[in-house]
């Protein structure tokens, strides 16, 4: 499993389980908490009522008094109200009050009048003066249809103070008459719950995905710079960019590293055998030899002396382009404007040699984007090779074309070829093949290529014409 995967179900879970349980809390506590309220106004209403029924409870009229007729005027009331946004039509309240003994001497439904309501906790309570509230189902084993009953002590008023408890005055609500606060309630808790659980989701995926990217980009730059790729090092943001940027300096450094040593070992390998040579020449030269010999020797001092020149060159050439990862300002030109300068350059090596050259090229511009001299100086390599290995009397043949969103430079010449077992090497550092004049070249030509055409993203691949002769295959990509 991906670490962004692992990170974004981590945290689902704990954004989970936190809203389930604020949730399953506030929920919860709307029920209770609306009841607390109902209860509270409840309270307030009884001891008021239980005051205007005290003067007919001790009179002795509470079946026909004022408070009796006011109360049953109530069941006739028309409401009319709107509470946020519920219509309320009628009054949900049921008045009853019993006397000093538990019995029921009123009751605004005018059904339990003369039943003995002693044992419910509303009275029995009340009666010993602590307070007295019951919630009780009006239909067994169903909880939707609970009541809540709150009572008041009713005094006789004729001592100095509230006196002694005369009766009690209860007042009854239906819990269904709240029900619909409560779902409203529960439903808005719960939509605006799930929205905001839905945002941290969306918020948690986002950053998932950015941890996964960033980490994504870091991990295809480690396995780039493992295969040898030339890839620049990913532009993160905070510490992932940090992060990139060590990765790049640490790999400057290793392949730095590397690279001297690799280089010093392959550079003293290959200037052995022309110092040698050179070496050699020098020592017959001190002995007395003949005159045509002494002007031998001189000349095989002279071209291996070249020889290290050219091979130090191309070196420092070749270690300037393997250095580079990017192109840092490239610029847009025609690869056969180029083409036809680099012939112009070797011009006097090929009427030296005898040998021709000829382009053959669409008259339109083939543009390419890159380091305009270091592609100038690929393929003014690969005609001097071309040149070299050419018989006196022969043509190169340079020709260039579009092939998908490619621009194709093909140098062919009519030479012996590269030998079958020489065809995977020629690209490799210091590989050379002897000339048909016998010399050898610094072996970095074809190398200095390979890493040009890999610096601009194209290739380059060297094989056997079926015609005879080499033919040497550059692709670049199309500005």
């Amino acid at each position: 499993m991906r670490l962004g995967l692992r990170i974004f179900l981590g945290y689902f879970l704990i954004v989970g389980l936190a809203a389930w349980l604020v949730l399953s809390v506030f929920v919860g506590e709307i029920k209770p908490g609306v009841r607390q309220a109902m209860e509270d106004t409840l309270v307030d209403t009884a001891n008021v009522l239980a005051i205007l029924a005290a003067d007919d409870m001790r009179s002795g009229h509470m079946q026909d008094g004022q408070f009796a007729q006011r109360v049953g005027a109530l069941a006739k009331r028309d409401v009319h109200a709107r509470i946020w946004g519920f219509r309320k039509e009628s009054l949900d309240y049921r008045v009853y009050v019993t006397d000093a003994h538990g019995i029921v001497v009123f009751d605004s439904s005018g059904k339990d009048v003369g039943r003995d309501y002693s044992h419910w906790n509303d009275v029995y309570l009340t009666l010993r003066g602590r307070y007295g509230a019951r919630s009780t189902q009006s239909i067994a084993g169903d909880d939707n249809s609970t009541v809540m009953h709150v009572a008041a002590p009713i005094f006789d008023r004729s001592g100095m103070d509230d006196g002694r408890i005369i009766g009690v005055l209860t007042v009854a609500k239906p819990n269904r008459s709240i029900a619909p606060f409560i779902a409203s309630s529960q439903l808005a808790i719960q939509r605006w719950g799930f929205l905001l659980l839905g945002v941290a989701l969306a918020i948690g995926l986002l950053i998932s995905l950015w941890f996964s990217r960033e980490l994504s980009r870091l991990q295809r730059f480690a396995h780039a710079v493992t295969a040898g790729e030339r890839v620049p090092p990913p532009r993160g943001s905070g510490e992932f960019g940090e992060l990139g940027q060590a990765l790049e300096t640490m790999r400057e450094r290793l392949d730095g590293k590397q690279y001297v040593e690799h280089y010093v070992h392959s550079l003293t390998h290959e200037m052995k055998s022309p110092l040698a040579a050179i070496r050699g020449a020098a020592e017959l030269l001190q002995e007395d030899v003949p005159e045509p010999e002494r002007y031998r020797f001189a000349g095989s001092i002279l071209d291996h002396s070249q020889r290290l020149a050219r091979m130090i060159d191309m070196t420092l050439a070749l270690a300037a382009v393997e250095h580079r990862q990017i192109i840092e300002q490239p610029e847009s030109f025609d690869l056969v404007a180029l083409a036809r300068d680099a012939a112009g350059e070797i011009e006097t090596q090929l009427a030296a040699s005898g040998v021709a050259l000829r382009i053959d090229a669409p008259n339109a511009p083939l543009r390419i984007s890159g380091d305009r001299f270091l592609v100038g100086q690929a393929i003014r390599n690969l005609l001097q090779n071309a040149q070299e290995f050419s018989p006196r009397g022969g043509t190169i043949v340079v020709s260039l074309r579009i092939e998908e969103h490619d621009v194709v430079l093909v140098v062919r010449d009519h030479g012996p070829g590269v030998p079958e077992f020489a065809l995977p090497k020629v690209f490799g550092r210091f590989y050379s093949l002897a000339r048909p004049d016998g010399h050898r070249s610094s072996g970095l030509g074809l190398c200095f290529v390979r890493e040009v055409a890999s610096l601009h993203r194209g290739a380059i691949t060297l094989d056997n014409d079926l015609d005879g002769g080499a033919v040497a295959i550059l692709r670049l990509p199309m500005a």
